[in-house]
């Protein structure tokens, strides 16, 4: 109960905030009204009384809580009179709606079932998925165009003003530069498309020697293009004897699983190609996302610049991917190997996870004999209760943990135990000494805080997804308005 009071006061602020924002007003004026739906449930809940409320919903109220002061803080930016000055900063603006939506939806599951709500009920019907999705790429679509003719209105007013502040000269222009690329990615066609077989013919790879700029033990990696998006292209070296039919068989399995992973934190997976078919050994190409940086672990390895808001943006980044994993429609899902080198990073420093695509059709495809190649050993990134007994079961509190191994990595630009010479001394300093490897003086205190909660030897400590995202959330927004 004593969550419901200030659950309702903080719905009732944001509806006047979304009543006053300047731009993304269809996705705030959506969150307002499915708050509103919630706040239906959470008085029907107060009318029951504080004898009737279980352990579970109240955890979801206490998390309800933290989503709508996330929200809270995201309306805000968008009712600012700075606002546009501010989202020119990031190509990602809007994003966090998505994630926000996904919160709300956990929300209503939980207390819905615990009031038994009818699934004819209007309320489900609002929370239903395939008219929630829908509604949600409307309203983006439709914010989408507003802010780009407010940002051409505001690029013609930076030029006139360039003329005149000539001591302001070199902040205006980098005000103009972020608007008119913002105003280039607004006007790119989406790359929201089935994900299907593609032909050999709809590759292309600039012509000449194709050289792939990335190897692996097992795989190469080519970059090229595919329906005008600049693709990687992922080429198994390994032998195989799988038939394309079978192949085939697995690959729509897998589709059915990637469709519910679609995110902008989450690595795209376009489509299988196969060549040479009716050869003895046919080629099988998996067709990706391509992130121009390269893997995170190579970015924090680069001299590029990462101030704290960015690194606080990149670790967002990365804790999104990981929720939009862990939170499916159907059950919860791990990624089982989560570490520097699965995370991708794109020409705006967006953090996406990898490693999800076509993982059955991977292992079918090896020879039998080729099953158990060993795999790079990646200790440093398990959780000590994993380290403790390889038996124990691998679940999203273990994964935490490694997330929070691969956000101190962000923090600091360093590899995780890199001093320790063999696994062994690896497993002592996490499970015998609990040794949780240092921060760096000036880290923001809430960005230290979370990283040391995903830490936790503890895994009771540890936060789950959506609560670290919204809290992450907060932490990016402080920092900038920095």
């Amino acid at each position: 109960m004593d969550y419901i009071d200030p659950i309702l006061s903080i719905a009732h602020a944001l509806y006047s905030l979304c009543e006053e924002v300047k731009a993304n007003k269809k996705r705030c004026q959506r969150v307002a009204q499915r708050v509103r739906a919630l706040e239906e449930l959470v008085l029907a809940i107060k009318r029951k009384g504080a004898s009737q409320i279980s352990a579970d919903v109240n955890r979801a109220l206490r998390e309800l809580k933290i989503t709508l002061d996330s929200a809270t803080e995201v309306v805000k930016k968008y009712a600012s009179d700075s606002f546009l000055k501010r989202i020119t900063k990031a190509y990602n603006h809007g994003d966090e709606f998505g994630s926000l939506n996904d919160r709300l939806n956990d929300a209503f599951q939980v207390l819905s079932l615990a009031l038994q709500v009818d699934h004819n009920h209007k309320l489900h019907k609002l929370f239903e998925v395939a008219s929630r999705r829908a509604d949600d790429e409307t309203d983006r679509d439709e914010d989408h165009a507003e802010l780009q003719k407010m940002l051409q209105l505001m690029v013609k007013k930076q030029d006139a003003t360039l003329k005149q502040v000539e001591d302001t000269l070199k902040e205006v222009k980098e005000v103009k530069q972020n608007m008119e690329t913002m105003i280039e990615i607004l006007k790119k066609p989406s790359v929201r498309q089935d994900i299907r077989e593609i032909k050999p013919e709809e590759l292309n790879y600039g012509g000449g020697t194709k050289k792939p700029f990335m190897k692996t033990p097992d795989s190469e990696l080519y970059k090229a293009e595919y329906n005008k998006f600049t693709v990687a292209i992922k080429r198994y070296t390994y032998p195989m004897t799988t038939n394309p039919s079978e192949v085939r068989t697995i690959f729509e399995k897998e589709i059915q699983t990637m469709k519910h992973f679609e995110s902008p934190n989450i690595l795209r997976m376009f489509g299988i190609c196969v060549q040479n078919e009716k050869g003895p050994n046919p080629n099988y190409l998996i067709v990706m996302e391509y992130c121009e940086k390269g893997s995170l672990r190579q970015v924090l390895d680069s001299q590029c610049k990462l101030p704290w808001d960015r690194k606080a943006r990149m670790c967002l980044d990365a804790a999104h991917g990981l929720y939009r994993l862990h939170q499916t429609e159907d059950k919860s899902k791990v990624h089982g190997n989560i570490n520097s080198d699965k995370f991708l990073v794109d020409s705006g420093y967006r953090v996406k996870l990898g490693g999800l695509e076509m993982s059955q059709t991977e292992t079918s495809l090896r020879r039998t004999e080729n099953l158990k190649v060993q795999k790079q050993s990646f200790l440093q990134y398990g959780s000590p209760e994993h380290l403790q007994s390889l038996k124990h079961p691998y679940c999203r509190e273990c994964e935490m943990y490694s997330l929070g191994i691969v956000l101190w990595e962000i923090a600091t630009r360093k590899k995780p135990f890199d001093d320790c010479s063999t696994d062994l001394e690896v497993y002592n300093r996490v499970c015998k000494d609990k040794l949780v490897e240092p921060l760096p003086e000036d880290c923001p205190t809430q960005l230290r805080e979370l990283i040391n909660e995903c830490r936790s030897y503890d895994s009771f400590h540890r936060p789950i997804a959506g609560v670290l995202v919204d809290k992450l959330r907060k932490v990016v927004e402080q920092l900038e308005k920095d």
